[in-house]
């Protein structure tokens, strides 16, 4: 091998690449040390250096040991190589650069096969003695002359028998003024805490998978079409569904791709619907996700360094140092391992079944070449399921390079198994088109194509007779192969990989030419594009994934699960809604007031007991820890204490978030419109009585229908679970038990406070002959107020009832109080609660359970700021109103009008689409609603129709004869009444007649 540039390793503001590692490995590119790294390390080095002696001498062994293949050395010395550089200080600069040189000079050390990091990496350190006596035996040989770039790098393996190789090394050595020959004792911890040897080892694997994943894809495409498979599973609803592993989806969307437009997949008889088939997605999305968690464990791996006195690692196990990587390293390892087997075992049944059909077609084939291919199979088959077995049953925590080494042995077999199977898929289509199109039609196909080429490269191409034109003597038999050919067409993928690979392999992938020696040479071609250092390799899954990647035939899109999209007609009705609820707001004196739609975690956490698990944390938070805002009121307790405001009416109306699982009515981003009241100057229960009122009204101006507000008191409630003995510390668990009572009986909730809770089963019992009791407030009240109730002996219940009576007395008074009910089984979740507690349930038909919800909450200000303000608020679930108002509409039989369009401007003639635009535009200046169309023909029923459904109420006609008058034409949709106007009275007039009208239709009847 000739100079080469290098690449450079050891770089402090670089990390070390797969690809680096793989090419070192192969000797496709040469190694310089950071020349940077390098200079730091003889600046911190050790002015005094004590070598040790050998260290693999202490646990030598005389046992024979199969030495390491030259890509797993050079992949450890490579790795080795950059963490020494990138390292802890007191690495003298002569251990780098002896690694650099032994990989530029392609020097065998003979590094053992050992299963764990110690062993290799204790003999590595040891070949260092053995070159320094291989040296020392050496002497004084002349050295010749190499440039001053320094010698090239040897081709093949060179061994430290060659005298060529020990002078090179002893004079590259020597030029750059090493030093002492040997290890001391701190590099001999760094080498050992490297991992280099697993590390190294899974790089080479992880790059040569990633380098054929999407290829993989489209070879298993093919073989379904050489066996006209049944791929309707790949385009099923399954994988439009919410409970679907993502890269499982993905993969089958991505076969979908790759098959576009087949015709020979899905045929209507005699195809093959196997499980091999079905498969697929779940076998290669399964591998997927095994290389998707594994790449950053290999990144951390590959440049983790563990510097003295810093754990920027794991900790040291041993005298030098820990060798081993991470396990959650050599777990993801095993994960790819493991997640091979069934890609494996199914590309096995593919290539079975192929076999067959190649049989049928030509049995010499198969007597030459599905006995052999047939018997490899069975053999790498067995191979890898040795292989998984063992690394699952080792105990011994050291054998970290055995799983790589195994998983590495498995990536390989897997490649060569891609290499058969698209061998045998390519041969199986190649027939199956001469079956369908017929010998002759495909060498007419071939030719065509070579003359397309050569036309399309300029050169002059003669058109004679015997090319079959038009009406020609070879009309009718091309018609015949032209409906031949529309019946053999690959997919947009297939047909894409079939003709890359027609350029590259020995004679063509299509015709009749497919013989047993044909294969052979395919499958010899084949493993050499399946390199994944060959640039044609590069290039062909690089158009695979542009063919994927265009997004043909995805599957529809979907709406993340919890979330949905809002028709015009649905925002009419929540537009309509929004204008309600923002009235009643500011008529009792609530400014508006906005916060972000993410907090700081911290601002969040500990506010709603048990639902703060369905916070939404976000990944990207750019140095902050941040999480999507679960409700409204706590976002405005902090805007309160960060602006040390004290007294503040306000409302909210915004989206927020919550990691809840979606049922009807329940969904996982949706609007709350809050309603507070924050400040001290209020009399006492006045604030608590506006929000109620507020929800009243709200709910009563919605129309929605008949609903009840359930009432309860937070000291009330904590009262009742005091005297009923249940601990203070399972206080708001057994809430948030008790707070199910609604949805559930109560059988089912005792077992939970006993079984889950931790409850006796007598104390759940007195809690259930309290918490069960609702009525009518005054009523239910004046009973819990009666001599001998348990409430008047404990302070807490009897301030709840105080307070409770003069709100009753308020709501009496407002004439509201008979919309809520005083239910002693409602007890709000959130632990920011301190007082009253209501939420607003729907009664009518349709099942949506709470709409709003509320309570006091006087100590969740000072949470931040450590200063109370008292406040209470109200929030409306108004997703669940928009169900409720929705369905009314439907069940009405009304169109709803999605737009305010007053009038439509109608002009009749052609090249009059300026006129339009003037006339509306006198309209637009007027503040009128209005929209314009132009029809060319003079028929105008069809813009007549659709003004109408429209629900608009006006149209201005305007024909050429009416122009030409400077007339036109108002018609009365609603009224169907019409008249003519001069031009210029057409806006006065429909101001005028707009003026009348109170307000537009909300619907069309």
């Amino acid at each position: 091998m000739g100079k080469a540039s290098g690449t450079v390793v050891g770089s402090k503001v670089a990390t070390l690449t797969v690809e680096t590692i793989y090419n070192v490995a192969h000797r496709l590119t040469l190694v310089e040390a950071d020349s940077s790294s390098l200079e730091q390390l003889a600046q911190k080095a050790p002015k005094v250096v004590t070598i040790i002696p050998d260290p693999s001498q202490v646990n030598s062994s005389d046992e024979a040991v199969k030495p390491m293949s030259d890509v797993e050395e050079r992949a450890t010395l490579v790795v080795l190589l950059h963490k020494l550089l990138i390292g802890q200080p007191g690495i003298r600069p002569f251990l780098p650069l002896f690694l650099t040189e032994v990989l530029r000079l392609g020097i065998s050390l003979e590094l053992p096969s050992a299963n764990d990091d110690s062993s290799v990496l204790l003999a590595l350190a040891g070949s260092i003695y053995k070159i320094k006596a291989a040296l020392e035996t050496l002497g004084e040989c002349a050295v010749k002359d190499e440039s001053e770039d320094g010698p090239a790098e040897i081709a093949g393996i060179g061994q430290l028998t060659d005298t060529v190789v020990l002078t090179r090394l002893k004079s590259g050595l020597q030029k750059f003024g090493s030093g002492d020959f040997g290890v001391t004792k701190e590099e001999l911890a760094a080498i050992e805490s490297s991992s280099a040897a697993s590390v190294g080892i899974a790089a080479v694997a992880y790059y040569t998978l990633t380098s054929l994943t999407s290829l993989a894809d489209a070879v298993a495409g093919m073989s379904c079409e050489a066996l006209l498979a049944n791929t309707e599973s790949f385009e099923s609803e399954s994988f439009k569904q919410a409970f679907v592993h993502k890269s499982e989806a993905d993969v089958a969307s991505d076969l979908t791709s790759i098959l576009f437009n087949s015709k020979l997949v899905n045929p209507r008889k005699g195809g093959v619907d196997a499980e091999f088939f079905h498969n697929i997605p779940a076998a290669h999305g399964a591998l997927r996700d095994s290389v998707k968690s594994f790449a950053p464990r290999l990144r951390i791996e590959m440049n983790r360094v563990e510097i003295k006195g810093k754990k920027k690692s794991v900790d040291k196990s041993s005298t030098f140092g820990s060798s081993s990587p991470s396990s959650l390293f050599t777990n993801s390892l095993l994960s790819i391992l493991l997640s091979l087997w069934p890609n494996v075992s199914d590309s096995h049944k593919r290539m079975g079944k192929i076999l067959e059909f190649l049989r049928e077609d030509n049995k010499e084939l198969a007597a030459d070449w599905e006995s052999d291919v047939s018997k490899e199979l069975a053999a790498l088959r067995k191979e890898l399921q040795v292989a998984a077995s063992k690394a699952c049953v080792v105990e011994d925590e050291r054998n970290e390079v055995f799983i790589s080494k195994e998983c590495s042995s498995a990536v390989e077999t897997w490649r060569r198994l891609i290499r058969m199977e698209l061998t045998v898929a390519l041969a199986a289509l190649s027939i199956r088109e001469v079956l369908t199109v017929g010998k002759g039609s495909v060498q007419d196909a071939a030719k065509e194509k070579i003359l397309q080429a050569t036309e399309s490269s300029g050169s002059e191409v003669t058109s004679g007779s015997a090319k079959g034109g038009p009406g020609g003597k070879g009309s009718k038999g091309k018609d015949v192969a032209d409906k031949r050919k529309k019946d053999f067409v690959l997919g947009k993928g297939t047909d894409m990989v079939r003709r890359y690979l027609s350029c590259y392999l020995t004679g063509s992938t299509t015709g009749d030419s497919v013989d047993s020696q044909t294969i052979l040479v395919w499958s010899q071609e084949l493993e050499k594009l399946l390199d994944p250092s060959v640039p044609e390799l590069k290039t062909l899954v690089s158009e695979v994934k542009k063919v994927v990647e265009s997004n043909e035939v995805r599957r529809l899109p979907k709406i993340a699960k919890g979330t949905r999209d809002f028709k015009p007609e649905q925002m009419a009705i929540r537009e309509r809604a929004f204008g309600i609820i923002a009235s009643v707001f500011k008529r009792h004196g609530a400014c508006a007031l906005d916060t972000p739609v993410f907090e700081l975690r911290e601002t969040l956490m500990g506010k709603y007991g048990e639902d703060s698990k369905l916070i939404y944390d976000l990944a990207d938070q750019g140095g902050e820890i941040l999480s999507l805002r679960y409700d409204l009121t706590v976002p405005f307790a902090r805007y309160l204490a960060m602006n040390k405001v004290e007294n503040l009416k306000r409302y909210h109306i915004a989206r927020v978030y919550r990691r809840d699982n979606p049922s009807k009515g329940r969904y996982r981003e949706f609007y709350q419109c809050d309603f507070d009241i924050a400040g001290s100057q209020y009399a006492p229960m006045i604030p608590d009585f506006e929000v109620l009122k507020v929800l009243t009204e709200l709910l009563d101006e919605l129309d929605i229908g008949d609903y009840e507000v359930k009432l309860n008191h937070r000291k009330f409630l904590d009262g009742m679970l005091e005297i009923c003995g249940v601990p203070q510390s399972k206080f708001r668990s057994i809430c948030s038990a008790i707070d199910k009572l609604d949805k559930e009986p109560w059988e089912k909730v005792r077992k939970e406070m006993v079984e889950v809770k931790g409850l006796t089963a007598e104390v759940a019992d007195k809690i259930g002959t309290l918490v069960q009791q609702r009525g009518s407030p005054l009523v239910l009240l004046e009973e819990l107020k009666k001599e001998g109730s348990p409430f008047l002996e404990h302070k807490g219940s009897v301030a709840a009832m105080e307070e409770l009576g003069t709100l009753f007395k308020y709501l009496e008074a407002s004439k509201c109080i008979h919309r809520v009910v005083f239910d002693l089984s409602l007890a709000r979740g959130l632990d920011y609660y301190t007082g009253v507690i209501y939420e607003a349930v729907f009664k009518g038909t349709t099942e949506v359970g709470s709409i709003a919800a509320g309570g006091r909450y006087d100590n969740l200000v000072g949470m931040f700021s450590g200063k109370q303000v008292p406040a209470v608020g109200v929030s409306l679930g108004i997703e669940r109103v928009f169900t409720i108002m929705e369905q009314q509409e439907q069940s009405r039989n009304r169109v709803v009008r999605t737009n305010q369009t007053e009038v439509m401007v109608l002009v009749l003639g052609k090249d009059l689409a300026e006129v339009a635009i003037q006339l509306v535009t006198d309209l637009w200046a007027a503040k009128l609603k209005a929209e314009f169309a132009c029809v060319a023909g003079g028929k105008m029923t069809r813009e007549i129709t659709n003004a109408v459904n429209a629900g608009i109420p006006w149209m201005v006609i305007a024909g050429e004869n009416e122009l030409k008058e400077g007339n036109v034409q108002l018609k009365n949709l609603l009224a169907s009444e019409q008249t003519t106007i001069p031009r210029e009275r057409m806006v006065a007039e429909l101001q005028r007649q707009l003026g009348t009208k109170v307000e537009l239709p909300t619907v069309v009847q």
